[in-house]
């Protein structure tokens, strides 16, 4: 059989739905995809939107999305997306062509070091040279993507194994992730910890989601009374209704639940590396006592030195630590803790303006979210006005929603292509995208291929007509802002409306409560619609104001200590 196919059939074999990329010139995997009946191939107008469509589709699916590249400028465009992978542990598996071996230091056409230029941000590499190595390097490339913390992996195939004339290998079965339990001494340590911590907090991370740890989590935040926080990518892993739910940590918190992280004696981490922004404005390293638990043992040691360190599975981790806790005493937790988590849940959401005033952009995210639904696909962006859609109560999901947003790179023009592969993937629940104006335009290529798939995706547009954060942070400097300024409106509508989709730009909440109806009609038929609401500069999330306040007034750390 040819090399395409055998390529087809083994990702397939191997537990693979999904297959992103462009037409090659000769007919290749995405060819090869398409006729195999246990794979899907989406075809995009740009590798940058594929590599992104490919992060919705694990966000969802929780299988590894397969990219289809080339040699050359194919590779590099999708390079950008692949990083936002890599920093959000998303399994992808990268199938790339390597030129002839007769050209390769000739002038070869598009020869490129496709594996230096990954090497950054791919957890593994291989270059395929022989055909009796290609069955093997597939499978060890989507278990390396599935396995310890999840990621990018490359795989670059010689154009003399494409070339040859291949055997058919018997049906392996799906590739599994391996799970383990932390060690029943770290296990007893943990729980001792516990036992004795009056004002304990829990942080779940994309980790805990990735492991299915909801059930477990609640469990043992109402075992020790402690409220329960979420990192970004680990949000949708709890209901944020319950009782004990406080929403994102870091540039995320609200100012209402920032005092529970200030106040805390442990802080109990699972599943995240406590990246930078997720430790904004709470978190001094040796402040307070520190459990983290985690399925790769390289998130250790990365920001602070943890009391202990639990490798392993979450779901089965966490089951065996509340097995070893057992009932903890009433008094243990301190009853003014108690009593502050209360009221923290009881903050309400911003007040929205009357139905005749212009709308603020956490009043356009909440009657977005409501319209829709809590079970929702949320995609977020990279903005300033869209950081509102982070704060919890202006959203709250349910443990059935999939919230996608930027890892730690936080590209530009994310929203869009994520929300693609999203949607082509489960199209029984509503995709809204939030975005600014800026970053739609950066993603219009996934557009025309939503269309095409009928995907039914609704973008609630922010638009402020430029770049708002970099205008944000020239303002406190007295910088001039005029290049942050776009001295054209947006087009995003009008590609929208070429494409057959619906659009709408209210300005009043009646107006924004006519055109979600609208939009929900216009989407379960599978149409694109575009809701624009213009922001002004000034509306700006908490969090992002906290960032810029001065270094005295930040927060202190775990226990308040200077």
């Amino acid at each position: 059989m040819s090399a395409w196919d055998l390529i087809a059939r083994t990702i397939a074999d191997a537990g693979c739905r999904l297959v992103i990329g462009l037409p090659s010139d000769e007919p290749g995997l995405l060819d090869a995809a398409d006729c195999h009946p246990d794979l899907e191939a989406l075809g995009v107008r740009d590798q940058r939107v594929g590599a992104c469509a490919a992060i919705g589709h694990t966000a969802v699916s929780g299988r590894p999305a397969v990219l289809a590249l080339n040699s050359g400028p194919s590779f590099v465009n999708a390079l950008t997306g692949l990083l936002e992978a890599s920093s959000l542990g998303c399994s992808t598996v990268v199938i790339t062509t390597r030129i002839p071996a007769s050209e390769l230091g000739r002038g070869g056409f598009q020869q490129l070091d496709q594996l230096a230029m990954a090497a950054p941000l791919a957890k593994w590499s291989f270059l395929v040279e022989q055909a009796d190595q290609l069955v093997w390097a597939l499978r060890r490339a989507v278990h390396m993507a599935v396995n310890g913390a999840p990621g990018v992996v490359v795989l670059e195939i010689a154009h003399e194994v494409l070339e040859a004339d291949l055997r058919a290998a018997e049906p392996m079965g799906s590739v599994r992730r391996l799970t383990t339990v932390a060690p029943d001494e770290a296990v007893e340590e943990a729980a001792r910890l516990l036992r004795h911590a009056q004002r304990a907090v829990v942080v779940a991370g994309g980790g805990a989601k990735a492991a299915g740890a909801g059930e477990v989590l609640l469990g043992l935040a109402e075992r020790l009374d402690a409220p329960l926080f979420t990192t970004a990518s680990g949000r949708g892993v709890i209901d944020e209704n319950h009782p004990l739910a406080q929403g994102l940590i870091g540039l995320y918190t609200s100012p209402a639940a920032q005092p529970l992280l200030d106040d805390a004696d442990l802080v109990f981490v699972i599943g995240s590396r406590l990246e930078e922004t997720a430790r904004m404005g709470w978190f001094s390293p040796g402040a307070g006592r520190l459990i983290q638990l985690d399925s790769d043992p390289a998130a250790f040691s990365l920001v602070a030195e943890a009391d202990v360190n639990l490798l392993g599975d979450a779901t089965l981790t966490l089951r065996r630590l509340l097995g070893v806790l057992g009932a903890r005493d009433a008094d243990a937790t301190d009853s003014a803790w108690r009593r502050r988590i209360g009221q923290v849940r009881h903050e309400p959401r911003p007040a929205p303006g009357a139905e005749d005033m212009a709308l603020s952009a956490p009043d356009a995210i909440t009657a977005t979210i409501d319209a829709f639904g809590r079970d929702l696909i949320l995609v977020q962006e990279n903005g300033l006005h869209d950081m509102w859609g982070y704060y919890y109560p202006v959203v709250s999901v349910s443990d059935r929603s999939t919230v996608i947003s930027p890892g730690e790179q936080t590209m530009v023009g994310f929203g869009l292509g994520a929300a693609l592969g999203a949607a082509v993937t489960d199209r029984s629940r509503p995709t809204v995208v939030i975005c600014g104006d800026g970053a739609a335009e950066m993603s219009l290529a996934a557009l025309p291929t939503a269309a095409e798939q009928n995907c039914g995706v609704t973008v609630l547009m922010l638009d402020n007509r430029g770049f708002g954060w970099p205008r944000f942070v020239r303002s406190h400097s007295d910088s001039d802002d005029s290049l942050t300024r776009f001295a054209t409106p947006s087009h995003v509508g009008r590609v929208v409306e070429s494409l057959g989709g619906w659009t709408a730009g209210p300005a009043t909440r009646e107006e924004l409560a006519a055109a979600l109806e609208k939009a929900r009609l216009v989407t379960a038929d599978g149409g694109i619609v575009l809701i624009s609401v213009r922001v002004a500069d000034e509306d700006i999330a908490p969090g992002v104001l906290r960032a810029f306040e001065p270094p005295d007034s930040a927060g202190q750390g775990l226990d308040g200590a200077d």
